[in-house]
């Protein structure tokens, strides 16, 4: 059985690391907004608490999908496990829509209801405070950490993080406004919070969905004309690309000189590769090569 790239390998350990840091300060996050939910009474706040709860489920789960995608290929998985990463991203946006429609739901029969009074005291207000800086720090951290690593899933998780800040400050205005005696605000504000959620999860389903039907990766062109650019080629095409960044494939068939003999006709093809994955960053490139 072939074993992964070190490079992937020790990619994915560092994917790990970060969703499992992530997960420590999401899970604290989520404790604070509960505990002043649950003695406020509020029902924006609880539904912060609850877009916090799906982040903690996320990084679990992320943290499980990354060790699988990092295993090596085998048998039934020629091309690797890559894709039980992005499958993690799908899965967030299944976790949002369930939380953007309780949420919705529970703040619609408050606002037929009448609504309910809602007491948040000055404490509980700072702890609100305080929790939307450390989604502040973590929104930017893991945006800035996939983008190193380029993981769809930490760049997923980054941007549900950041509807988080939106989320959170959203909450704070609909609390203080509450406090003033405008009761309808606190279920408004949970409205809002679950059209915020939603538009999140519209986001990462369309980064999600182009990976796992195998939409092309890069252009046709770019791989034709780099091809075409190796001395000794004649045209290039049949080209194929799939997969994200930073694992992508390629399939490309190049036109040679019908005289060339075989150990000439590898050469070229290796050199095609060569320049494809170094030109293109494409970890793998099937060259197909036909006499001209």
């Amino acid at each position: 059985m072939p074993l992964p790239r070190p490079e992937a390998r020790d990619r994915h350990i560092r994917v790990r690391r970060v969703l499992t840091g992530v997960l420590v300060a999401n899970l604290a996050v989520l404790g604070s907004k509960l505990f002043v939910g649950i003695l406020s009474g509020s029902l924006a706040i609880l539904g912060g608490a609850l877009d916090s709860a799906v982040d903690v489920l996320n990084n679990a789960l992320g943290v499980v999908l990354v060790r699988v995608a990092g295993q090596a290929p085998d048998e039934e998985h020629p091309y690797g496990h890559g894709k039980f990463e992005t499958l993690g991203a799908l899965a967030i946006v299944v976790f949002l829509a369930i939380s953007c429609f309780e949420l919705a739901r529970g703040a619609v029969n408050h606002l037929l209801s009448g609504g309910h009074p809602v007491f948040v005291t000055d404490l509980q207000l700072a702890i609100l405070v305080l929790t939307l800086g450390v989604n502040v720090l973590i929104a930017w951290y893991e945006q800035r950490r996939g983008g190193e690593l380029r993981s769809e899933l930490l760049l997923a998780d980054a941007s549900h993080t950041r509807t988080d800040v939106y989320v959170t400050t959203g909450v704070l205005t609909g609390v203080l406004l509450a406090r003033h005696g405008w009761w309808w605000a606190d279920p408004a504000v949970a409205i809002a919070v679950a059209l915020l959620i939603l538009w999140a999860a519209y986001r990462i389903l369309a980064r999600a969905v182009p990976v796992l039907v195998d939409q092309r990766a890069l252009p046709p062109t770019a791989i034709q004309e780099t091809a075409q650019g190796v001395v000794g080629v004649k045209s290039a095409y049949g080209i194929r690309s799939r997969g994200a960044a930073p694992v992508r494939y390629a399939e490309v068939t190049i036109a040679v000189d019908r005289n060339a003999n075989v150990q000439e006709a590898h050469a070229i093809a290796d050199a095609v590769e060569e320049r494809l994955k170094r030109d293109l960053q494409l970890a793998e490139v099937t060259v197909h090569v036909e006499p001209c």
